[in-house]
């Protein structure tokens, strides 16, 4: 039922919010260059590799700068970049993998392989399901940038406290989850997304 309604779902979004693609698509080439989707390898269900695709919010080649972006005006980040990622709009091409099958709407947000190489075999669980564009932990942790820019050293303080409260959450999520539960979870994204 879940797999279902996010085919279902996803694929209805696409072809509805295609002129939105479009318009972001338009913008992003006009901003800066660089192609509109940024393709990224992150771990998905069975610890399994995939290309996840967002819209393209940094410069070209700003991820070997560092996988973590932190405070509100990185350097790295586009002017068009800081529009879409405020209001989430740099995730939409996630239904793309959401209709192929590599992620689902609701599930554990995919890491890239150097942070799940950090996972206890505990922790390796969160891979038991298929990730997604959305979860309780990144609603929890909706200005994760803004923390880590405060932090002595973003990534010592993302792998030692973020990461393990996100996969104590998403652990929660995968022992206990529902579809009803995920259904109000969406709605719940939504209107973080529209009352911030």
């Amino acid at each position: 039922m879940k797999r279902i309604f996010d085919v279902v779902s996803s694929g209805f979004g696409l072809l509805v919010l295609s002129p939105v693609f479009l318009l972001l698509a338009v913008w992003i080439k006009l901003d800066s260059d660089g192609p509109v989707f940024y393709r990224q390898i992150r771990v998905g269900r069975n610890n399994l590799d995939f290309r996840l695709f967002k819209f393209r919010s940094m410069r070209v080649g700003s991820d070997k700068k560092g996988l973590i972006t932190v405070g509100g005006h990185d350097p790295r980040v586009t002017r068009s970049g800081y529009f879409i990622r405020k209001y989430k709009l740099d995730e939409l091409p996630q239904l793309i993998n959401v209709f192929v099958g590599d992620m689902s709407l609701v599930g554990p947000r995919p890491e890239v392989r150097k942070y799940v190489d950090l996972y206890t075999p505990e922790q390796m669980h969160v891979l038991d399901v298929r990730p997604g564009i959305t979860s309780l932990a990144s609603i929890r942790y909706r200005n994760e940038n803004e923390l880590l820019d405060q932090a002595e050293d973003p990534d010592r303080c993302y792998v030692e406290v973020v990461m393990q409260d996100k996969l104590r959450i998403d652990l929660e999520y995968v022992a206990n989850h529902s579809f009803i539960y995920d259904i109000g979870l969406i709605f719940r994204t939504f209107w973080e997304i529209v009352s911030k």
